[in-house]
């Protein structure tokens, strides 16, 4: 069998593997959904009065778009975490035993936890719309939208797999991972306005990954007030283009680190 056909046919049922889980541990999905819509309530009704995004712009609807990506930069740590469950099992011991591909271990991690962040935005979406969310842009744009999170989630799960393998404990993987998304996703433009911050952290928060993908969706969603200013950085000017870079960057860079890892964890 082609080498190529053979990694993504192993991937592949590693990826079903997993999604048995939703099926047999059906706790792991009720706490996968309820996260989410506490944070959209939380911020909606206990904060959203004591903050101001702008003229002409609704918190709840300059809200939802930061609540996105922080839940699918969140979701990426279950990719740490099942791989960390996995190797203190010994189930990572009987992957190798096995006559597959070295890379279908952590590919059909990364590619199942793409259905577990599916859900918790389909659901969010729907708490959204009860909390006063609209979509102002096309289905199209919308559609877009959606993807664009799916696949930065995706590519920062590859982040999450390496922490998993380099720190192979459930307990300690939590930690690791709060080090690493607290400050990329508060700070940033997804729970206040970008003009909020001081002039020296408000240049971290314009690069940000997390501001840019939450610009992004903002303006695909059609959540944004046409009349503002236009902000200086060039992440923030085209941010669905600095996102796809960042994507690509995550991927090229994470996914050879861990599974050059994984390969010599396994020897």
């Amino acid at each position: 069998m082609n080498p190529l056909v053979r990694a993504v046919r192993d991937a592949h049922i590693v990826a079903q593997r997993n999604l048995v889980k939703i099926i047999r541990v059906p706790e792991i999905l009720v706490f996968v959904l309820i996260s989410p819509i506490m944070f959209v309530l939380l911020f909606a009704y206990v904060f959203g009065g004591a903050i101001d995004p702008g003229a002409g712009v609704n918190y709840r609807e300059f809200l939802i778009g930061g609540i996105f990506a922080q839940t699918v930069v969140f979701g990426s740590t279950f990719t740490g975490v099942g791989i960390a469950e996995d190797m203190q099992k010994g189930i990572i011991d009987r992957f190798r035993s096995l006559p597959m591909s070295r890379s279908a271990v952590l590919a059909g991690r990364t590619a199942s936890d793409v259905l577990y962040n599916l859900l918790s935005l389909i659901i969010m979406a729907l708490t959204g719309l009860l909390v006063g969310w609209r979509v102002r842009g096309s289905a199209l744009d919308a559609v877009a939208a959606f993807a664009l999170l799916l696949s930065f989630a995706y590519a920062f799960s590859w982040v999450m797999a390496l922490v998993g393998l380099m720190v192979p404990s459930v307990d300690v993987i939590n930690n690791a991972s709060f080090v690493v998304i607290m400050p990329l996703t508060f700070i940033s433009n997804a729970f206040v306005p970008l003009e909020s911050f001081p002039p020296g952290l408000r240049t971290f928060v314009e690069w940000n990954p997390v501001s840019a993908v939450t610009q992004a969706v903002r303006e695909l969603f059609g959540n944004t007030n046409p009349d503002a200013p236009v902000p200086d950085a060039w992440s923030m000017q085209n941010p669905i283009l600095y996102t796809l870079i960042w994507i690509v960057i995550l991927v090229a860079v994470f996914a050879p680190l861990s599974i050059a890892r994984y390969r010599r964890t396994s020897r």
